[in-house]
């Protein structure tokens, strides 16, 4: 195990992980996955004059614009960020996939499709102090790969255990109950409870990533998405009073897919190839399924279809759906994999993205929507989706600037920036 010398540094300069370098932390440094807070949540809540924070962050810190891994889903970006690497090195693209060689359909609901380190494994199994605190267990799970500390969800704050998580009682810690599943406080929990162990035990590294149950049901520039985002940035506050560094990015943005009606402005895919090739022809496959879809109905900007009938090549069927109304672009396997750095074994035989606003589902009668009655649905998956915002708390040095300003980022170069690259 690392010990740290006499100025309170590791002796170890640097850790490899999937082929980047990352120096190991001078002081506490957090990065904060902000779930679905596409870049137009910042500039509304900075017009409102909602986010002081946030805003010296971008005004004397850094602060840019990047993309997200493709598909625009949590599970895919999430892991990427840990990773700091593409969804083709660590193999997750997608909450939800089809099994090429069992048939299987599977919900990712822990770490078993990954296959790569995450920085936060790494660094903890070398003798750092890290944390990663989760919204949703399912991905808590996943992030927590071969983490040696401490690791929870919100949802199951109450549940925790020494042997699973690291610590027991975080209601203790946090000072209140775990909060509902449904709602704003659940990403809230998130910054409070690392606000707390930041404070009571300065780990090294630590990881928050939050809910995006606000974006999905509020747009920017609502009081209710203010609110949050100022909620948000006061407890950004603390974490910098407290002498760390933050690092802010998300996992997707967010977009409204509703039609002028009002209803859901979905183009179901498994009909219209039904219609074209014949029933049982093909199985559409929503990546964005996963145990809370109440806040999507299962429908996003990007599906995969896999192919049933032997003589349907998936070229003819990329091309058919290439001419439909809402679709941007739809991609052969090997084209998917090419353009978006995805795992073969994980891709469908087409894939298919749709334009901004436009919703992609299976057959009608395989999403219930009764929970968005009366809602707007907002949601992602696509490239319109892909932008997120990219800030840190303190300037870069002259080399990051300079790789910053000649390229653009994605955002799981964040660890990167946020260990090496910032004058802290």
């Amino acid at each position: 195990m690392l010990r740290k010398n006499t100025s309170g540094e590791y002796d170890q300069a640097s850790t490899l992980i999937n082929g980047r370098d990352y120096c190991w932390p001078r002081r506490p440094t957090v990065v904060v996955c902000f779930d679905g807070c596409d870049p137009a949540y910042v500039e509304a809540a900075s017009a409102a004059g909602a986010i002081p924070t946030l805003d010296a962050m971008r005004r004397n810190g850094f602060a840019t614009v990047a993309l997200a891994a493709m598909p625009t889903f949590t599970n895919p970006n999430n892991i990427s960020i840990v990773c700091g690497a593409p969804p083709s090195v660590h193999g997750v693209s997608g909450n939800y996939y089809l099994d090429r060689e069992t048939g299987r359909e599977v919900m990712m609901v822990d770490a078993t499709p990954m296959r790569a380190d995450t920085i936060l494994g790494r660094f903890s199994e070398e003798g750092a102090n890290v944390v990663a605190i989760t919204a949703k267990d399912k991905l808590r799970k996943a992030l927590a790969r071969n983490l040696k500390g401490i690791a929870f969800s919100a949802e199951k704050a109450a549940e925790c255990t020494m042997a699973e998580n690291g610590i027991e009682d975080v209601p203790g810690l946090v000072g209140r109950k775990a909060p509902e599943q449904y709602s704003a406080d659940l990403s809230l929990y998130v910054l409070d409870a690392g606000i707390k162990l930041i404070a009571e035990q300065k780990p090294d590294l630590i990881y928050l990533s939050l809910s995006d149950y606000v974006q999905h049901k509020h747009a920017p520039a609502t009081p209710q998405a203010d609110a949050f985002m100022a909620a948000v940035d006061q407890r950004l506050s603390v974490l910098f009073d407290l002498g760390a560094v933050v690092g802010i990015v998300a996992d997707h943005g967010m977009n409204d897919m509703s039609s002028p009606s009002g209803g859901p402005n979905v183009l179901y895919l498994g009909d219209k190839l039904e219609e074209e090739f014949g029933e049982g022809s093909a199985k559409v496959i929503c990546p964005i399924t996963d145990p809370f879809v109440r806040h999507h109905g299962a429908l996003g900007g990007f599906v995969r279809i896999h192919l049933r009938k032997p003589d349907l090549e998936p070229e003819r069927v990329a091309a058919l759906l290439r001419t439909l109304p809402g679709i941007e672009d739809a991609l052969t396997r090997e084209d998917a994999c090419a353009r978006f750095e995805l795992p073969a074994d994980k891709e469908g035989d087409v894939a298919v993205i749709a334009c901004k606003g436009v919703a992609l589902g299976a057959r009608a009668v395989d999403h219930d929507l009764s929970a968005l009655e009366g809602e707007n649905l907002r949601s992602h998956g696509g490239l319109a989706e892909q932008r997120v915002p990219f800030i840190l708390s303190h300037p870069l040095r002259s080399e990051y600037a300079a790789r910053a300003r000649s390229s653009t980022l994605r955002n799981f170069d964040i660890f990167e920036f946020a260990l090496n690259g910032v004058e802290a």
